[in-house]
């Protein structure tokens, strides 16, 4: 028989003796009332840029969603399986969060995949592919911009794709509705995992710039 983890289990106890204690009495008001969050985030699967640690919050303060490149889908409702937009969805209609981000980071792998599209993949297998070709439009047109280095041209793509997101969220019915009546709001950010440096997403202009 397999083993759990022991670094799983040595990180459980740390947790139960220190942070869960600390907020033992918040834990149980929370299972005991539901969570309430007032905010969604959209963020990437990489396991350096999570959510909770890079703003500091507490159980049931955020609602995340992960995925490979932080991606959010056009709305698409058909036959298929839709995790994100479920999630979406489900945030918006029964939590009715307030605020919605798309958390972008720096050294993101499936960027960085979409913009050397020619060399391999970044797995093998039936989906990954096809869940980043939802960035090909904007890789292909700063592929060819000889005028940017390698780090720029991914930095780019890092920042386009936040906006492209935000762009397929305003194609869900449920989320235009909300912000045009001012009850939703959309966020950009993106995280520099280096410097630890955020950089927010300016709504009138699309620029990203040091809060």
């Amino acid at each position: 028989m397999q083993r759990f983890p022991p670094h799983l289990l040595n990180g459980y106890q740390n947790f139960m003796s220190g942070r869960y204690t600390e907020a033992a009495e918040r834990y149980k008001a929370l299972a005991e009332t539901g969570q309430k969050p007032q905010t969604l985030v959209i963020a990437c699967c990489d396991s350096r840029a999570a959510p909770e640690t890079i703003f500091d919050s507490g159980p049931g303060e955020l609602f995340v969603v992960r995925n490979v490149a932080n991606l959010m889908p056009p709305y698409e409702p058909d036959s298929n399986y839709h995790s994100t937009s479920a999630a979406l969805e489900f945030a918006v209609q029964s939590l009715r969060v307030k605020d919605i981000v798309v958390m972008g980071h720096g050294r993101c792998g499936g960027i960085q995949a979409a913009l050397n599209s020619n060399s391999e993949p970044l797995s093998p297998g039936d989906f990954i592919g096809k869940w980043m070709n939802l960035l090909r439009p904007a890789a292909e047109q700063i592929q060819n911009n000889e005028l940017m280095t390698t780090g720029e041209r991914q930095t780019a793509l890092e920042r386009v794709s936040i906006r492209n997101s935000i762009a397929n969220l305003r194609t869900f019915p449920c989320v235009k509705i909300l912000e045009d009546r001012g009850k939703l709001n959309l966020h950009g950010a993106w995280f520099d995992i280096s410097s630890g440096e955020l950089w927010v997403m300016n709504q009138a202009t699309g620029d990203f710039i040091r809060p």
